[in-house]
């Protein structure tokens, strides 16, 4: 199998677990139910349980996929320039 470039995908090479860890750091669990309101953000989170359903519920994953790339793009600009 050949690896194809993805120069459009702005998420290509960074995991899910990735994606919800930061969130978590930036966030913390609470914040991040609230911005996405799904049962695994707010009884008991965990990022093991919050992979298992993103990755079986395609819609949930897409909202946290969108929130991280807002998230990344909020934090583009807020950086200083050098």
């Amino acid at each position: 199998m050949t690896a194809h470039p993805q120069p459009n995908n702005p998420l290509h090479g960074i995991t899910l677990e990735r994606i919800v860890t930061q969130l978590v750091e930036q966030y913390g669990w609470t914040e991040l139910g609230k911005r996405i309101p799904i049962k695994c953000f707010n009884e008991n989170p965990s990022v093991k349980s919050s992979l298992k359903f993103l990755r079986q519920t395609p819609w949930a994953r897409k909202k946290v996929e969108d929130l991280f790339l807002a998230t990344k793009k909020t934090n583009a600009e807020q950086e200083p320039y050098s």
